[in-house]
């Protein structure tokens, strides 16, 4: 019985190797989606390096922290695990559903890269210091993640934009869409709870990512057709 089983698993998963192999070759194939792809991978990859040096000019500058209306009546939580687990969780479910439908990666890869450069620049803008912590050095995740993960980047907050971001890319699929909100949900409570972000660096988070949604449909028309022609609920 083991063995039919395991026979009948390697089954399907050759059976998926094989129409995920035909999913790329089709779109390889496509001489616009190849450029789209291409660009939409350099313009992502230019994204990270520029928010990367905007987080730690907003580090280095920051100054004094202000009082918070949700922060302020609220203690501090130690929530380390919670945000860098829950970070490498969302990270785990996003790459490989993007690697099994193919023709979705360069709209979502340009329209992150328009987040980061927004993020970039309006944490560039105004340099507050974050709020004060009960244990500064809460976090050790090594110099460099930290810069980029808990530097004094505030306004407004990347872990709760993002992944409502992604909600907005995949709207049409329920079950994707409810797991981004709940997951945008998830790293809003987290840090506020870990004082982290201010209130209104989470709040105006949904505002701004709706709105660069909007801006990246409009930017990026072909790669959203692209996006609607492989969605997951329509994979073979």
């Amino acid at each position: 019985m083991s063995i039919v089983g395991t026979a009948t698993k390697s089954s399907r998963f050759l059976h998926l190797c094989r129409v995920l192999a035909g999913r790329y070759r089709q779109c390889w194939s496509d001489r616009e989606f190849r450029v789209s792809l291409v660009l939409s991978a350099l313009t992502f990859t230019a994204s990270l390096i520029v928010v990367f040096y905007a987080i730690g000019y907003a580090t280095d500058r920051a100054s004094n922290p202000v009082t918070d209306i949700v922060l302020s009546n609220t203690p501090v939580f130690d929530v380390d695990g919670l945000f860098v687990y829950g970070t490498a969780f969302f990270l785990a479910f996003v790459v490989p559903l993007l690697l099994v439908n193919p023709r979705c990666i360069p709209f979502a890869l340009h329209s992150v890269a328009l987040f980061y450069f927004t993020r970039a620049g309006f944490i560039s803008l105004t340099h507050l210091g974050p709020f004060p912590l009960a244990n500064p050095n809460a976090f050790d995740l090594g110099a460099t993640v930290n810069r980029f993960f808990v530097g004094k980047d505030l306004f407004f907050s990347g872990h709760t934009g993002l992944p409502f971001l992604l909600a907005l890319i995949f709207w049409k699929e329920k079950r994707a869409r409810v797991i981004f909100l709940l997951w945008s949900a998830y790293f809003g409570i987290i840090v506020l709870l870990g004082h982290l972000h201010y209130s209104i660096d989470v709040a105006s988070a949904f505002f701004i990512t709706f709105g660069v949604y909007k801006i990246a449909e409009w930017l990026f028309p072909k790669d959203r057709a692209f996006f609607n022609s492989d969605t997951p609920s329509r994979s073979a």
